[in-house]
């Protein structure tokens, strides 16, 4: 017993100096705002690769692997397969001691739709040694929230899909330190999903308010703190039309049609960008930011289920 656990000892004392090596070369990380996402939201998962190499290190996708991707797994162990490994990313140099940080949308990437569990790792490879390195395990849960609002809509003629059938979904989900207002919308007809926006904050006490114009495009204000009201105007096919924040005047603010059957905010005065900040304690999320591309990568804005050309450009 003794001569084994000697023997195991210098088994690992052996492959120590190569684990090392192996991470010193390049460190890979990944982090995640959070780890609860509603199902179909973008999941924005940020990966930094540094080069302690010593040496300037080139990475290029060979005949055998591209020099950059992700393993995903369900907690029980089962892989999920990205939604198409035909991809090519673009040669990058990192110089001795430089770091790169990219964000990535797995959503479009990844069916992670299904609700449960799920363990995510970045994988770098070095075609030149012939060398995986790879992150650290994140996990993160895919849940569903609690709706608030189901609609279904067609879509007018005269808009882009028209003749289609949309369907509308407000819902709410718990954050550690929140509740989150949620809208998607859904193809009836194929089961695409156009958005699943995370308005923002909402007092946990409140109802929001949501509207159909004479178009079917969707009017929703919110109460994201107290006398602070947030109003988002979202086409059928999850175009942000209009984000704006208000301050409550005397009784609380509502929605009221104009005679050309769109909507208004009465009851509340504009309020700047900055000021509503404030109010909110962080600033609003920016329903048309993009993660930033690699160095003269493109940010080609893609279909919803659609796979980008270059993995690190989402």
């Amino acid at each position: 017993m003794i001569f084994h656990r000697a023997l195991v000892l210098f088994a690992l004392f052996l492959l120590c100096p190569t684990l090392t090596t192996g991470l010193a070369q390049l460190q890979v990380n990944v982090s995640l705002k959070r780890s609860l996402y509603i199902s179909y939201e973008p999941l924005i998962i940020n990966v930094t690769a540094q080069n302690l190499s010593g040496n300037s290190l080139h990475l290029r996708d060979s005949d055998s692997a591209p020099w950059f991707g992700f393993q995903i797994e369900t907690l029980d162990g089962r892989p999920v397969a990205a939604r198409s490994s035909r991809y090519s990313n673009s040669p990058i140099m990192i110089p001795a001691g430089g770091k790169i940080s990219r964000a990535i949308n797995l959503t479009p990437l990844y069916p992670i739709a299904e609700f449960g569990g799920y363990r995510v790792r970045a994988n770098i490879y070095d075609a030149s040694r012939q060398k995986y390195h790879t992150s650290p395990p994140l996990t993160f849960t895919i849940t569903e929230g609690r709706p608030l609002y189901k609609k279904t809509v067609g879509v007018p003629t005269n808009q882009s899909g028209g003749g289609g059938v949309r369907h509308i979904t407000l819902m709410t989900h718990r954050l550690p330190d929140s509740t989150q207002l949620y809208l998607r919308i859904e193809d009836g007809n194929t089961g695409s999903i156009y958005c699943a926006h995370r308005l923002g904050r909402i007092v946990s006490y409140d109802t929001p308010k949501i509207e159909l114009d004479a178009n079917n495009r969707i009017h929703i204000l919110q109460n994201i703190a107290p006398k602070a009201f947030l109003y988002s105007h979202i086409g059928l096919n999850g175009e942000v039309l209009d984000r704006k924040t208000y301050n409550q005047i005397r009784n609380r603010p509502g929605l009221q049609q104009t005679a050309d059957g769109r909507y208004q905010v009465v009851g509340a005065a504009l309020i700047d960008p900055e000021a509503a900040a404030v109010i909110a304690e962080q600033p609003l999320p920016s329903l048309s930011d993009r993660p930033v591309s690699l160095p003269e990568g493109n940010d080609i804005s893609q279909p919803a289920d659609a796979r980008p050309k270059n993995l690190l450009s989402r």
